[in-house]
């Protein structure tokens, strides 16, 4: 057998597959057999590679010669041309543009994009998601092993508490921490729950690893079962993500299969059994204890806390919830040490963040960058600066749940505890940037829009406070509001984040607050002088 000399990756993304990727990859291996080429060219489908303007595409290493967008007709000519002849076929090659952090370029293109750092996203693209054996050669499985044989759960807790791994899904809380709460609750039965909801508009970073590199997240799920003694686990993944679904659920078969899940694992006493559950499309069951009602079987609903599911969860059983993100840090900490992990980024928030970065930029995708960048650096290096050569105004960051951040912080390093102490929240790691066209009051009336029509209903606070929140805001867009407005809207804010049952109606008053923070004069101005500054407003055509 000749050495494998090119590897072909073909997007797999739901866009590539409706544009006909499963035919190109069809001709491909009719093609590739027919030059005899089989034992030479690696032929696999990747995920999403952050190019849907050139879909689907035909990406071809080591020279990481990108084709797009391919039709089954092209393929003979491809294959004749670039893998039988070795000549870039030029003709058929994508628009040239960056792959943002879709895709890991580092062995390709080292140097391309110097602040980025990959270790949620270290597979993502480079292996088939479809394929355990790929992922078993680059690593996998491999913390899994050094748990179950060389470690006690006490152990996996000091390493990850040692590394300063916090909760990736906007909480922030100390992951060893919360996995040892669990793990000192006594009971006969323990879950462990990823959710995989995210439901956060603007945000699709979880299902980037899903789909890219699931066997990561059941790895992950399987040494937290471990830790905290659990059997049975659950993935709660977004309804609308069928292709996640479908990989993670291969991806369970596989390593049953393989001897990762099951009985005995790793020919010791610990059995761990996964399902897949579908979310039913509501954001609410983004919040773990409305998650917990859904996967019982219930109306989506939160639970007053305490008791906290780390005692009482699924089922009344002490159950550990942790989001994807989170999950996909533990098997790199678990090979290379805390001392590893906390090289990349500031000493309080060590580690990396993925971002999905969207809105006003030149470039729009998902990076993966050490925690402590700033905003500055983000829309420099990763957004390739402001659209049309606008001016930065604010970020919208976590999704409609996180902070409004002016332009004045942009160069606060996005870590939780410098954030925090400019009073503004992280998030789930969504980045709206917006340029100076952009209202303030439009900004907020559509966030509280979004809250009130997502509002589970179940507390007065959040459900009759967001809808009035949103009323008052409707009014000073239109020309119609009165400075007691303002009074009126901060209490708004205050009582919900005091009183209400859960995440949604505590964070849901946060652009209420920012936007009078740090644009007041912009609020006032639709106000006492009946003027939308951008114009965006429909009480004016027109900037003043």
């Amino acid at each position: 057998m000749k050495a494998i000399r090119s590897m072909v990756l073909v997007s797999s993304d739901a866009q590539s597959i409706a544009n006909g990727a499963n035919d190109v990859y069809q001709a491909l291996q009719h093609e590739i057999t027919s030059f005899g080429l089989e034992n030479e060219i690696s032929l696999t489908m990747v995920g999403d590679v952050g190019r849907h303007d050139a879909s689907p595409l035909v990406i071809v290493y080591p020279e990481a010669t990108i084709y797009g967008p391919v039709k089954k007709e092209d393929v003979h000519y491809l294959v004749e041309e670039h893998l039988y002849k070795g000549r870039i076929a030029a003709s058929m090659q994508a628009p040239v543009r960056e792959l943002t952090g879709k895709i890991a370029w580092l062995s390709a293109r080292k140097g391309t994009l110097p602040a980025e750092q990959r270790i949620v996203l270290e597979r993502a693209g480079i292996i088939d998601p479809d394929s355990i054996d790929d992922y078993i050669i680059h690593d996998g499985y491999q913390a899994l092993a050094k748990a179950l044989t060389e470690f006690t759960p006490d152990q996996i807790f000091d390493k990850l508490e040692a590394s300063g791994l916090r909760g990736r899904g906007g909480a922030g809380f100390p992951t060893g921490t919360k996995w040892r709460f669990v793990n000192k609750t006594k009971n006969n039965k323990k879950y462990v729950i990823c959710n995989a909801d995210e439901s956060e508009p603007g945000t699709f970073k979880d299902r980037l690893i899903l789909e890219g590199d699931p066997h990561s997240i059941i790895e992950a799920m399987a040494i937290a079962a471990y830790s905290v003694g659990a059997d049975e686990g659950f993935f709660y993944i977004r309804g609308e993500y069928v292709l996640a679904q479908e990989r993670v659920r291969k991806a369970i078969e596989q390593a049953k299969e393989m001897g990762f899940l099951g009985k005995n694992i790793f020919g010791t006493n610990f059995n761990l059994e996964l399902h897949v559950h579908a979310g039913a499309g509501a954001y609410i069951c983004g919040e773990e204890t409305a998650l917990i009602e859904s996967i019982e079987g219930k109306r989506g609903e939160p639970r007053p806390r305490p008791p906290y599911p780390t005692t009482n969860g699924l089922w009344g059983k002490p159950t550990l919830v942790n989001n994807v993100e989170t999950l996909a840090n533990v098997a790199p900490i678990l090979r290379n040490g805390a001392d590893w992990y906390r090289s990349f980024g500031p000493k309080n928030s060590p580690g990396t963040k993925v971002y999905t970065i969207l809105g006003n930029l030149n470039m729009t995708g998902l990076i993966e960058v050490p925690m402590g960048i700033t905003l500055r650096e983000v829309i420099a290096i990763y957004g390739k600066g402001m659209k049309n050569g606008k001016t930065f105004k604010l970020a919208q960051t976590g999704g409609s749940s996180g902070s409004i951040v002016p332009a004045t912080l942009q160069d606060t390093p996005m870590d939780f505890d410098s954030f925090s102490k400019a009073g503004v929240a992280l998030g789930s790691g969504a980045l709206l940037i917006c340029d100076e066209d952009t209202c303030v009051v439009d900004l907020a009336k559509t966030l509280l829009n979004f809250f009130r029509k997502e509002s589970c209903g179940k507390c007065n606070p959040c459900r009759i406070g967001n809808q009035r929140a949103f009323e008052i805001l409707t009014n000073i867009s239109e020309g119609t509001g009165t400075m007691s407005d303002l009074t009126d809207l901060m209490n708004l804010s205050d009582n919900l984040y005091q009183l209400s049952n859960c995440g949604l109606g505590q964070t849901s008053g946060a652009p209420i607050r920012d936007i009078l923070n740090h644009y007041r004069a912009e609020v006032e101005a639709h106000i006492r002088l009946k003027v939308c500054p951008t114009g965006i407003c429909p009480m004016s055509g027109k900037k003043i």
